[in-house]
């Protein structure tokens, strides 16, 4: 399992009580980015001390591309390794035959989750994944910097643009020459298709490939998304910006050398936690407008569970599934680890609100986020967003015009399509 993990850690979730002798024992893959793998262990060792097995907690690989290249070859193997995965929402339709169907273990309980999730991890009428916790972009500002200088929440991404120069400029005079406006998720993989896509997305340009299938991207309001996108490297962002994942942004802003941050709802608890220099200086508010006439666009995240169909014990792991997707559950990872729930109810209730008090506000922004193409493009969605991001990358780089890129990209989009989506 090493060899397949591909430099993946283990760690066994301990288990301090007597193992009976009938006792099976699991193994689960869990993300680690923020607080995921030590929530993720909490609470499989509430389950494990319940239920009397044990349970082993696996970590893969932060980035969901190298990720879903681990999975992949797991899978096609047939390996019973690992009995639940951590999928992506954009994976039901590239993984899914590789899952049982959790209509027979949780049909009842997937009613009071979003409906929306629920019909994205349904392939052929089999709910391959259970939701276990939802996702949008969102920005996070200094509240205590926008006061100081007078400004506003930016609206739309030309507000942004001034507000972080100035903001930018002001700093570096009072002595910080670290301070960077704006930080995002610039890094040539998944995570800059979800920024790019709410880019061109707030302009009015799109989703890349429309529900119907037809490529959509080389419009003129996308053009002008990216453009702008590529002027805040070096003026506004750094020019490492273009290798920054999640944790590589919130790095930057959570030291306080950064403004702005766009990232996603995870961020939060961690940027009030105790040592954190910028802790109670922190806002949120939805994504900027591409302009007047534009709108807010947020990526629909999230991640599932599913359970392997070459699992030794899938009811067993069907029930630890459960458990880690109910109420209280959800609502103590809501609280501890600010991530979003998936059922709608936590979103109302007090101590969650209490906690994350930018849940209710955004609301809309979880529950009408911007699905990426995946359903569209189906198995062929791994190609097309690693199309898009290659595009976007040369484009923020300067190797090319946003024109150049667009306009190669549809070429790429179009031979792709000829072989079936």
């Amino acid at each position: 399992m090493q060899k397949l993990l591909a430099g993946a850690s283990v760690a066994g979730a301990v288990f301090v009580m007597a193992v009976p002798a009938q006792a099976a024992k699991l193994a689960i893959s869990c993300g680690a980015v923020g607080q995921e793998l030590a929530l993720c262990k909490e609470g499989v060792d509430a389950w494990a001390k319940k239920t009397g097995n044990e349970v082993d907690v696996i970590s893969t690989p932060n980035s969901s591309t190298e990720r879903l290249a681990v999975y992949q070859q797991m899978l096609a193997a047939g390996s019973s390794d690992v009995d639940i995965y951590q999928i992506d929402v954009i994976w039901p339709g590239i993984l899914g035959n590789h899952f049982v169907d959790l209509n027979k273990y949780m049909g009842d309980e997937a009613k009071e989750h979003f409906q929306p999730i629920i019909a994205n991890n349904t392939v052929d009428g089999r709910l391959v994944a259970m939701p276990w916790f939802t996702d949008a972009g969102v920005l996070y500002y200094r509240k205590d910097l926008l006061e100081k200088y007078g400004e506003k929440v930016p609206e739309t991404w030309a507000q942004l643009t001034q507000t972080a120069q100035k903001i930018e400029e002001g700093e570096r005079k009072d002595g910080n020459d670290k301070m960077w406006g704006y930080v995002f998720q610039g890094r040539a993989y998944e995570g800059l298709t979800c920024n790019a896509l709410e880019w061109v997305a707030s302009y009015g340009g799109g989703t890349i490939v429309e529900p119907n299938g037809d490529i959509s991207i080389n419009n003129d309001k996308a053009k002008e998304a990216l453009t702008t996108a590529a002027g805040w490297i070096g003026t506004i962002a750094p020019d490492g910006v273009l290798g920054y994942d999640e944790e590589g942004a919130r790095g930057v802003f959570q030291s306080g050398n950064s403004v702005f941050m766009r990232n996603w709802p995870y961020a939060w608890a961690l940027a009030n936690s105790a040592d954190s220099p910028v802790k109670g200086k922190v806002g949120v508010a939805p994504l900027p407008k591409g302009g007047e006439d534009g709108q807010s666009a947020a990526t629909l995240g999230g991640w599932q569970l599913s359970v392997s169909k070459y699992s030794k014990n899938p009811e067993l792991a069907a029930d630890l599934v459960k458990y880690l997707t109910s109420y209280d559950e959800q609502k103590r990872r809501a609280i501890e680890g600010a991530y979003n729930p998936t059922i709608a109810a936590l979103y109302k209730d007090k101590d969650v609100l209490a906690a994350n008090p930018f849940f209710g506000d955004l609301y809309e922004t979880f529950t009408h986020a911007v699905p990426r193409p995946s359903t569209a493009t189906g198995t062929k969605y791994n190609k097309v967003s690693s199309d898009f991001w290659d595009a976007v990358h040369t484009t923020l780089s300067g190797v090319q015009t946003a024109d150049q890129a667009l306009s190669g990209l549809e070429r790429q989009l179009k031979r792709t399509k000829r072989s079936g989506w």
